[in-house]
């Protein structure tokens, strides 16, 4: 009896020395709580990297200690996203359907600018259609149900219509400066042949544009305490070293072509308009005064969708340009700092979303011939049938003023040609 007493003891012994030394770990229950964006990228770094080998020394990284603020700041913004999306998606397939209507039935609608306006409004539409639903059940759920094809084809879809939407500002403003430079040619009524083609350039440019989005991500499924997760997200081992590249510098690229670009241009050609209108003060520009009048309304209108757009992505993109200059992981004291950066990435994804139906409320509030056209389109059961006559007579209205205005300006320019 005592012998083995005497031989328990040292099994306790021997236990109790493996446990101190670290060769055996007791057993500890995990908690069951729902996984983290953060969790799901470092599960997913190490299922790419592979197991480690037994026969391998691997130097082991300290690693800060977890924050637990942005766990609870993406619980909170979790609904908000939400609720902002289902209302940026029932204001923006009715503000951009309705816009598209106006500009395809009026035919006093159909000019440059506003077969560009059509053309982001479109874009903008896809991006409502296709990205808003799924990215909302993508926040809300951990899964993704819906296969590698659709996993490429969102982020396509939204990089094309950003894409769709810069270009299209950047057409906008140097169309302005060419109407106010060259004021025989360009024409109130109709939409030029050119004008086609650049808008053909324009799609096939945002969708080229687009293709490293598609192919940078993918979908990856792991298993994580018995469920098995499938998750889609950019990709952070990228197989060729352009996709590589494209990663490391994705952020600084969409800084520049997809926010400086059409803010620059805008400045440069705003300002060459400008001094050309001051530039001219002769006799022709004073009788081009009515002409003059409109030409500066359509000015005022694509330089308040430029502001718009401007002020929509500002927060994304200042969010991530900070976090890649001045936020270091590696550092302790991160948490407040990371705190601040994620509620203002989640307001620019807020904001970045409303930009794709704040547009049409832009020109309802700007342009009196959009105002016209919106309310005869939309408010058709609170308006009398009298003023509904009145408010489509009005585009008449103005394709006989803009008509007659031509031809007072090519009538007086050739008067000064031969002064």
């Amino acid at each position: 009896m005592k012998t083995h007493l005497l031989c328990l003891e040292l099994l306790l012994l021997a236990g109790h020395m493996l446990v101190a030394s670290g060769q055996l770990e007791p057993k500890k229950q995990m908690p069951q709580q729902p996984l983290s964006v953060t969790q799901r990228l470092g599960l997913v770094e190490r299922d790419v990297q592979g197991p480690v080998r037994s026969n391998i020394t691997m130097p082991r990284r300290r690693l800060p200690p977890m924050c637990t603020g942005p766990t609870e700041i993406r619980d909170t913004f979790k609904y908000i996203n939400t609720v902002v999306s289902c209302l940026v998606f029932v204001v923006g397939i009715i503000g951009n359907s309705t816009l598209l209507r106006i500009i395809y039935k009026n035919k006093c609608m159909r000019n440059g600018p506003n077969i560009l306006i059509a053309s982001l409004a479109l874009g903008d539409l896809l991006h409502i259609i296709i990205g808003i639903p799924i990215n909302v059940y993508k926040l809300l759920a951990e899964d993704w149900p819906f296969g590698v094809t659709l996993c490429k084809l969102v982020p396509f879809v939204q990089k094309a219509s950003v894409g769709i939407t810069v270009l299209s500002l950047c057409a906008l403003s140097i169309d302005r400066y060419r109407a106010v430079a060259s004021w025989s040619r360009i024409k109130g009524i109709g939409v030029p042949k050119w004008m086609a083609t650049e808008i053909a350039l324009i799609w096939i440019l945002s969708i080229i544009l687009a293709v490293p989005e598609a192919i940078a991500f993918d979908m990856i499924t792991m298993d994580y305490k018995g469920e098995h997760l499938r998750i889609c997200l950019l990709h952070p081992m990228q197989k060729t070293d352009f996709m590589r590249f494209y990663k490391s510098a994705k952020d600084w690229w969409l800084f520049s072509a997809y926010f400086c670009l059409p803010l620059a241009c805008t400045a440069i050609f705003y300002t060459l308009m400008t001094c050309e209108m001051l530039r001219k003060k002769n006799g022709v520009q004073i009788a081009l005064s009515d002409h003059l009048k409109q030409r500066r309304e359509v000015a005022k209108t694509v330089f308040c969708l430029v502001l718009v757009f401007a002020l929509c992505w500002l927060p994304l993109h200042l969010s991530r340009i900070l976090k890649l200059t001045i936020y270091d992981e590696k550092d302790p004291n991160r948490c407040e700092l990371l705190s601040f950066f994620l509620v203002l990435d989640y307001i620019g994804i807020n904001m970045a979303s409303v930009n794709s139906c704040i547009n049409p409320i832009a020109l309802y509030m700007v342009s009196k011939r959009f105002k016209n056209c919106f309310r005869s389109c939309l408010c058709c059961w609170c308006l009398p049938a009298e003023m509904l006559m009145d408010e489509k007579q009005s585009c008449m209205k103005l394709k006989v003023t803009d008509r007659a205005s031509d031809q007072s300006n090519s009538r007086m320019t050739n008067k000064s040609t031969t002064a």
